[in-house]
């Protein structure tokens, strides 16, 4: 619909709205099919953002006092100070890594960033969001990443980078409310971008990583040795194995052929949308992945137009959302198209990485993480091993000490307890100790690390645990063991996993060890 304008200028008029349709998300033909609106597209996108800042953000401030802080397992102010020695100043340090703590790296800094996201994350989640906000939303969470060290180096958090990246170039520029302003279609479509990237990685990675995806066996074994399995995981274990075969072949066609169709025409984008949302629904339903999978939804609900929910949106509603956008000035066009300029300069490098035979299963290519590389479980382990940590009381190690094990929040542990839900939420800790088992403990500094702190009985990796049997006095021996895990079966009530010792992980150690305290001293860790 053409705007008001007098009858000698109505050519003139039906020009400026072509051009500003083009821009504002307002009346847009695609592919040669109607029109296109994205204001509920939004809304919808901008609500699940927020829960996922606020999950994140969350874990930040309940985590990065054990994790990072100056006490924690890998001190964030430390880590900065050993890349600040690789650079002439902080400036290029900090374009090597950008990061909000470069100005300060100290606990109540830490605390101050992480509850401010919680703040700003609930915000967003409760309806309002402009560019300033979702820019410091930004700012904060890439700020924790590039701290984070290998607590924050999985695929989820640079994707939530990129994601959030992009969300402050769908909103306003000041205004609140829920639906105000105009939404921008390019981001729209460098949302869709994104989302194929993160699908046809993933299943590139995975034709290229094992030979279990092109056999069809994977999900024989998956659900059962994922990092966190969930009460659901043993009993899609337990499905036949036809079953497992035919979610394989559906894993493949929605990370290989339905990534395609995001670019398509309207019913066939949100025919590739659905698929992808159905297929990371059945993702969190079978086990605890963070909240890729939620974030990958997120992504994947740009590729549905408000017409795809008209008949689902309340009466309340319906008006608010089929107003006609106001065109976006020339300003907002300039910027938009900057940005799609940058995106379409910087998916260069991740274009190569897909098409690469050595393709990185995650990783970046620009310092802020701006467009990434992604990718998951290219390679699937075909049994479950766990390492568990035990502490003894008893001050020499005769026959028979008494060992007891330290119970962590989800992770796998005592065989009579049962799976927990915790996705999107995640415990550093238990994902972090799940990869532990995949080398030796030589290689993990930060578990030595976490062994001295409990040998010295220091509270601040309490919280880490789900209950910490040694909390009034600590233990005088730590070690850990190697254990295979297996789903019981059903006939074992009150029990659900069955274990067999493999081997010792890490021998016992006391407070003094001498070979522990020069290890730690190597590895830059107070004793």
């Amino acid at each position: 619909m053409a705007r008001s304008a007098p009858d000698d200028s109505a050519e003139v008029t039906r020009e400026l709205d072509a051009e500003d349709a083009a821009w504002s998300g307002a009346p847009l033909p695609e592919w040669g099919f109607a029109p296109a609106r994205y204001q509920l597209t939004r809304f919808v996108f901008l609500r699940f953002l927020g829960l996922i800042y606020f999950v994140a953000f969350l874990a930040l401030a309940k985590q990065w006092r054990p994790l990072l802080g100056s006490d924690g397992l890998l001190p964030a102010a430390d880590f900065l100070a050993r890349v600040r020695a690789q650079f002439d100043s902080t400036p290029a340090a900090f374009w090597r890594l950008p990061s909000l703590f470069w100005l300060h790296a100290s606990d109540a800094w830490l605390a101050a960033l992480a509850w401010l996201g919680v703040g700003l994350s609930f915000a967003l989640l409760a309806g309002f969001g402009n560019a300033p906000l979702l820019g410091i939303l930004w700012a904060l969470y890439l700020s924790f990443v590039h701290v984070g060290q290998i607590f924050y180096g999985y695929g989820w958090e640079s994707l939530l980078c990129e994601t959030g990246f992009l969300a402050i170039f769908l909103v306003p520029a000041l205004p609140l409310k829920p639906f105000s302003g105009s939404v921008p279609w390019p981001v729209v479509v460098l949302l869709r971008w994104l989302t194929f990237r993160v699908m046809f990685g993933a299943g590139l990675i995975k034709l290229r990583g094992d030979s279990c995806w092109t056999d069809l066996s994977c999900l024989a074994y998956h659900y059962e040795t994922q990092p966190l399995p969930n009460p659901l995981s043993a009993a899609f274990h337990r499905l036949p194995e036809h079953v497992h075969q035919f979610g394989v072949l559906f894993n493949h066609f929605a990370e290989l052929v339905a990534p395609f169709g995001v670019f398509g025409p309207k019913r066939v984008r949100y025919a590739a949308g659905a698929v992808i949302i159905v297929f990371q629904l059945c993702l969190i339903v079978s086990g605890n992945l963070s909240f890729l999978n939620w974030l990958t939804i997120t992504i994947a609900w740009s590729c549905f137009d408000d017409a795809a929910f008209a008949r689902l949106v309340p009466k309340r509603l319906e008006s608010r959302f089929q107003v006609r956008p106001e065109p976006l000035g020339r300003a907002r066009r300039i910027v938009t198209g900057g940005l799609v300029a940058l995106v379409a300069v910087l998916s260069l490098n991740p274009i190569v990485n897909l098409l690469s035979p050595r393709q990185a299963m995650n990783a970046a290519f620009d310092p802020f993480d701006l467009v990434n590389t992604y990718g998951a479980f290219g390679s699937i382990n075909r049994v479950r091993h766990e390492v568990i940590l035990e502490g003894t009381a008893d001050d020499a190690l005769g026959p028979s000490p008494h060992w007891v094990e330290y119970e962590l929040p989800c992770k796998p542990g005592d065989p009579k307890r049962r799976p927990c839900v915790v996705s999107p939420y995640q415990y550093k800790l238990d994902w972090q100790l799940w990869f532990a088992a995949f080398s030796s403990a030589g290689d993990e500094p930060w578990l030595l690390h976490l062994v001295a702190k409990l040998l010295r009985g220091d509270h601040v990796v309490d919280s880490l645990f789900a209950v910490q049997p040694f909390r009034n006095r600590p233990p005088r021996y730590v070690r850990a063991l190697f254990y295979r895990y297996r789903f019981a079966p059903r006939e074992l009530e009150g029990v659900y996993w069955q274990r067999e010792l493999v081997a010792e992980y890490l021998r016992p150690v006391a407070l003094g060890d001498a070979e522990l305290d020069a290890y730690l001293s190597a590895h830059g860790f107070s004793r």
